[in-house]
């Protein structure tokens, strides 16, 4: 990675995920915006594209895949890199991801190496 850092968003209801992450990247050149729910969340990315986009499929408020459904509608993410996360790896779930344009799906839990290694991989 260049000496710039480059913004990726966390959507993740559960605080100790985003603090782990926190901690894996801690050490990469990257800002980290976390976010604890899709409403927060979509109100930055409508006016900001991250390098890459972490979303948790089940949430509370809205499950994650029909975020990523409606995110794809702004133009500005048609192509954004998303990264699913979820703690229940259904294929269906796989499918709909991947037909959504997402790159990766990684099931909780998760290691601080993983993290690090998609990152490197995914990030532009």
């Amino acid at each position: 990675m260049s000496e710039y850092k480059r913004t990726v968003v966390l959507v993740d209801d559960n605080q100790t995920s985003r603090k782990f992450f926190l901690r894996a990247i801690e050490n990469l050149s990257v800002d980290l915006k976390t976010y604890g729910n899709t409403d927060d969340a979509i109100e930055y990315l409508k006016d900001n594209k991250p390098s890459l986009l972490f979303l948790n499929i089940i949430m509370p408020d809205k499950n994650g895949l029909t975020f990523l459904e409606e995110l794809r509608k702004l133009p500005l993410h048609s192509d954004t890199r998303v990264i699913m996360i979820t703690s229940k790896d259904y294929s269906q779930d796989r499918t709909i991801a991947s037909e959504l344009g997402a790159l990766d799906f990684i099931v909780k839990p998760m290691s601080m190496r993983s993290i690090t290694s998609i990152m490197l991989d995914y990030i532009k």
